[in-house]
């Protein structure tokens, strides 16, 4: 099974272009890619994507590597990477990565890291307290980090000034007090005390249910099975369209095989529904799917392939070059 590729997305771009921000416009909508991390995540595909046929990874190798897999150590890389939008006005970051100095002791990856995300999203021209909305499309360890900032031995709200979007499924999900088995174990050990529930004390959080429109021009809407809370983010502007995944897909190999999860995956069943009506309407519709830790170029448009689907082209956006 192999894409289709073609040439890369016909995207205007912004000339905005350092190791860590890139800009493009969808409509009228700005995105710009802000990168936390990229590199290995301690995994191999077949740990990690347990469901995607060997034959997979080694019929695309050619592209694969190395945004997406080591070639020497057979190690899946991943971005970890923030959008940030400008919509009617509005500076929105949808997920927030890891954050610094976290207590992670399940998930040693992501624990006390010490990165200059801050100083990226400034370079991109968002000081915290510009931030209007923040959008976490799942409450899991790496996309809810930067929400809050250690201040002395104080989990405080990092964007001050901002409405925090969070699925009211996932925050009872993972809310402690309520006693859930996650698949995940204790990999979100200490994530709701120190990255989600500050935040609602604060009063800054909105929980929703369903489907949210923040704009004319962006809608969240559940899709669960990655986590019972699990969103995407819909833009449509102009004839523009891209839905943001989350973790709807870690690899693109899940584009070539919708019907593999990561092993994350929380209810597989739901997660592969999810997957493939969400990636038929991005195919149909033509929108740009934009998940939340991909290399490369970050994003891609699909076409069907038969019962599968395969890369059209990629987004213009710069491959990282380095590693963290």
């Amino acid at each position: 099974m192999k894409p289709r590729t073609e040439t890369r997305l016909g995207t205007s771009t912004d000339s905005r272009v350092d190791a860590h921000t890139e800009t493009i416009e969808l409509g009228n909508v700005t995105i710009t890619r802000v990168r936390e991390y990229f590199g290995p995540v301690h995994m191999t595909p077949d740990t990690f994507f347990p469901d995607v046929p060997e034959e997979t990874w080694e019929e695309n190798s050619s592209w694969m590597s190395p945004d997406f897999l080591d070639p020497d150590t057979r190690i899946v890389n991943s971005a970890i990477q923030t959008w940030l939008l400008r919509s009617e006005g509005r500076t929105i970051l949808v997920d927030t990565g890891v954050g610094n100095h976290k207590e992670r002791p399940y998930s040693p990856v992501w624990s006390h890291l010490d990165t200059g995300f801050l100083a990226a999203l400034a370079q991109a021209g968002a000081a915290p307290e510009d931030v209007d909305i923040v959008v976490n499309t799942h409450l899991h360890v790496d996309h809810v980090g930067w929400n809050t900032y250690l201040d002395g031995r104080n989990w405080i709200p990092t964007f001050p000034n901002a409405t925090y979007l969070m699925p009211k499924d996932d925050f009872d999900f993972w809310n402690p007090a309520n006693g859930h088995q996650p698949v995940l174990g204790r990999g979100n050990q200490n994530v709701f005390e120190d990255s989600v529930a500050p935040v609602h004390e604060a009063g800054l959080t909105r929980l929703w249910e369903t489907s949210h429109r923040i704009d004319a021009n962006l809608r969240l809407d559940a899709a669960p099975g990655h986590t019972p809370g699990s969103s995407v983010l819909t833009l449509a502007s102009g004839t523009d369209r891209a839905v943001f995944v989350g973790d709807l897909l870690h690899s693109p190999t899940q584009i070539l095989a919708p019907d593999a999860n990561s092993c994350f995956c929380e209810d597989p069943a739901g997660a592969r529904a999810t997957r493939r009506k969400v990636l038929g309407q991005a195919a149909d519709t033509n929108a740009l799917v934009i998940p939340a830790h991909l290399g490369g170029h970050g994003a891609a448009e699909v076409v069907r392939d038969g019962s599968a689907f395969a890369v059209k082209g990629w987004a213009p956006f710069t491959p990282y070059t380095e590693q963290d």
